[in-house]
């Protein structure tokens, strides 16, 4: 835990770093701020503005911290990929300064485009992860954690994969959603790359005690 206090330190100040924005620009904000826009870019959700500048960054550093210390205290930390370990440190900051810094700009009266920032970021992210996925060995915090892929090191090994490769085009359907803007087309992404793994492992696992 010691060797990785000063990328600790680092990615946690990054991540409530919006809080500094908010008060330097506190007096041209508006006393109630668009947080939550649909799918046609239209704002249907508002917090004060002390919610959206402090509690925002604050409830991304507890979500920030816990995953980090959740995945460091991993009795099998070390199956977790390098990159894997890096983008669990730097996918909350980066997200905070994105979503924080947008709905900022939003609300001093820039024409951000929400619905396009988000959906270009969850394609990332996905791609990311799904780069990754496939190069982690068993662990108890990143990855597909059921029974199956648990209990057998070649049920982990290839439901990774393909689950590796349904949420790199789960990122690249994200971000070509820009164009349709459907939210009916994420939910369905999103359930196949929830659903589909899960259920090739289980047919991997019956087989395997078929045999």
């Amino acid at each position: 835990m010691k060797q990785y206090r000063k990328r600790l330190i680092i990615t946690s100040i990054i991540t409530i770093l919006p809080i500094l924005v908010g008060i330097f620009f506190w007096k041209q904000l508006p006393d109630t701020i668009a947080t939550h826009f649909g799918s046609n870019n239209a704002a249907d959700g508002w917090s004060s503005k002390a919610s959206t500048v402090f509690g925002l960054p604050l409830f991304l550093l507890v979500i920030h911290l816990f995953c980090v210390c959740v995945t460091l205290n991993d009795p099998k930390k070390k199956n977790i990929g390098r990159m894997m370990l890096a983008v669990i440190f730097w996918i909350v900051p980066v997200i905070s300064i994105v979503s924080n810094g947008s709905i900022l700009a939003y609300a001093l009266g820039m024409q951000i485009d929400m619905t396009m920032i988000v959906s270009i970021m969850m394609g990332i992210l996905f791609i990311v992860l799904g780069n990754y996925m496939s190069k982690n060995q068993q662990n108890y915090t990143v990855g597909i954690k059921i029974p199956w892929t648990l209990s057998s090191e070649e049920n982990w090994n290839k439901t990774h994969r393909i689950a590796s490769k349904l949420w790199v085009v789960a990122g690249i359907v994200f971000i070509a959603n820009i164009f349709l803007r459907s939210a009916e087309i994420i939910l369905v992404v999103i359930a196949c790359t929830v659903f589909i793994p899960v259920i090739y492992s289980f047919i991997l696992y019956k087989r395997e005690n078929r045999l």
